[in-house]
């Protein structure tokens, strides 16, 4: 006879990989709404648009010597490939059956959200 595996005793299998992954898209999406809301608070509390008033709400310093703009910024922005990459894996998982096909649009998504994460990095680290 077979052993029913019932209540705290049953069987489970798999890596729970969507429960980590649920948690990791709203803490991202909580990081970005809130330094969305700063930014937001920044420019228009900023008197002047121009590039100085832009450059200043991405390169101020908490203590004269802590790059907090940058780090913020830094912090939204890999926020947002995470989030992007979660998303788009999924879709990618879902809907595209050839694993091929699959697998080269996963590698492309990750090539291009590396390559946005560098070239963001240059811009702000360079302020």
């Amino acid at each position: 006879m077979a052993q029913e595996r019932i209540g705290t005793k049953r069987l489970v299998v798999g890596a729970h990989y969507g429960t980590i992954d649920f948690i990791a898209q709203r803490l991202t999406a909580v990081i970005m709404i809130l330094y969305t809301l700063v930014l937001l608070v920044g420019v228009l509390f900023t008197s002047e648009l121009n590039y100085e008033g832009w450059r200043n709400l991405f390169a101020f310093k908490w203590f004269g010597v802590f790059p907090a703009g940058q780090l913020l910024a830094t912090l939204f922005f890999m926020s947002l490939a995470w989030h992007a990459w979660i998303g788009v894996r999924d879709i990618w998982m879902d809907y595209i059956k050839p694993t091929g096909i699959r697998l080269a649009l996963q590698a492309f998504t990750v090539l291009w959200l590396v390559g946005s994460i560098v070239y963001f990095a240059q811009i702000i680290w360079s302020l």
